[in-house]
């Protein structure tokens, strides 16, 4: 049985005989300092199966009930609506307070910055179809959802998140780890730094350098829609908005996906925080890693409930606000995971210390799924998904 305590990183470390705790599986020999070194700073590879599918059977087994909360959720609609019209609100307000004032970037930092994290994750939820019951309606919603971010992205944003989910880990097909060059030049305290002040950057630009969806009607529609919206507040509306409003949009896209508290989400998700036994790093034996962290705090109030991070990967079909019903069905299932009780801390941790860092997620050579096709990189699996599938 698997003892779970509370340590001083903030993680839920869990003590088992599968060789992922706080110290040396029992037997190990202490590594040399150079080989210690190199494992400490490379990807951990498994040959294991992404752990969701698995669980995701083992609970609809235990508890047939949990498939009742698939579907959409009405309530969606009217948070996104709600958090638009604000943002719309703050531009036109700040639209004569000059752009390098206190004010203007504390009001993008505090109010832009978290409102534009929830469209981010109102966009995630979309992309689900899970704001309503129509493929066609969720893929026009997310374009209407993206008007305040300022540059058009809900419409790529969907095929490469959802290979995320089908390809988990996989090297090649999933953008959200982080590349080879990425682990090269940001794996010490400044380049860590870097990464996290800058990560909306590497989020949007990573993808298209590990392989390319094709351009659908819905790009075209979601770019000529973000562009007309642009236009109209700076060029048709001279007496109710400005540059500066427009550039009120991009800064809060900006400071929600740098050092914002939400933004620790991007990495408190799937970076591995626990210590690694030398006998679990080995691939060959199949240790199963922890890949995948939820949290349970207060922040996923202005999230979609994006820390039940384990959950939404179980069953991406649940909306947000099931989640936590699932959670508290499936308790056996999920009190044993590990957890993040602060999204700041894991922000702190992850620059500060030296043992965790770019290269802390798990990869595996084979599995998974591409969504979406095109210009596919050389190591990348080939897509087979046809134009229909991405836009259904």
């Amino acid at each position: 049985m698997a003892s779970t305590t509370i340590t001083s990183n903030g993680t839920t470390k869990r003590k088992a005989a599968n060789g992922i705790s706080n110290g040396h599986a029992n037997g190990a020999t202490a590594p040399t300092k150079d080989a210690d070194d190199q494992k400490e700073h490379d990807f951990f590879w498994t040959y294991t199966e992404e752990p969701h599918r698995t669980r995701r059977l083992a609970i609809i087994k235990a508890h047939p009930e949990v498939l009742k909360l698939c579907g959409a959720e009405p309530l969606t609609k009217y948070v996104v609506a709600g958090v638009v019209a604000l943002q719309i609100l703050c531009a036109h307000l700040l639209r004569d307070t000059p752009f390098w004032s206190l004010k203007f970037w504390a009001v993008a930092y505090i109010i832009g910055a978290t409102s534009n994290q929830n469209l981010f994750l109102a966009i995630h939820e979309i992309s689900h179809n899970l704001a309503f019951k129509s493929p066609l309606a969720n893929r026009l919603f997310a374009i209407f959802a993206n008007l305040p971010i300022g540059l058009p992205y809900s419409a790529s944003f969907r095929p490469y998140h959802l290979t995320h989910h089908k390809s988990l880990g996989v090297d090649g097909l999933d953008t959200d780890l982080p590349t080879a060059l990425e682990a090269v030049f940001l794996d010490s305290i400044l380049g860590k730094a870097f990464f996290c002040t800058f990560q909306i950057l590497f989020y949007a630009l990573r993808p298209m350098a590990v392989y390319r969806v094709p351009f659908t009607w819905v790009h075209w529609l979601n770019v000529a829609v973000q562009l007309s919206f642009d236009y109209a507040l700076i060029a048709l509306l001279p007496n109710y908005f400005s540059v500066n409003s427009v550039l009120y949009l991009i800064l809060s896209s900006f400071l929600a996906g740098s050092l914002h508290p939400t933004a620790g989400h991007f990495i408190a998700e799937h970076y591995v925080y626990e210590h690694i036994s030398d006998e679990a790093r080995d691939p060959e034996n199949k240790i199963p890693l922890p890949e995948t962290y939820s949290y349970y705090g207060i922040l996923n109030f202005f999230t979609y409930n994006v820390g039940l991070h384990n959950e939404h990967h179980d069953f991406p079909a649940i909306p947000w606000t099931r989640l936590p019903k699932l959670n508290k069905i499936a308790k056996e299932f999920y009190d044993p995971l590990p957890t993040h009780e602060s999204w700041v801390y894991v922000l702190w941790q992850f620059i500060f210390d030296d043992k965790i860092g770019m290269t802390s997620r798990v990869k595996r050579k084979q599995g998974g799924r591409v969504v979406g096709g095109g210009n596919v990189a050389a190591k990348a699996k080939v897509a087979d998904w046809t134009a229909e599938e991405i836009e259904a």
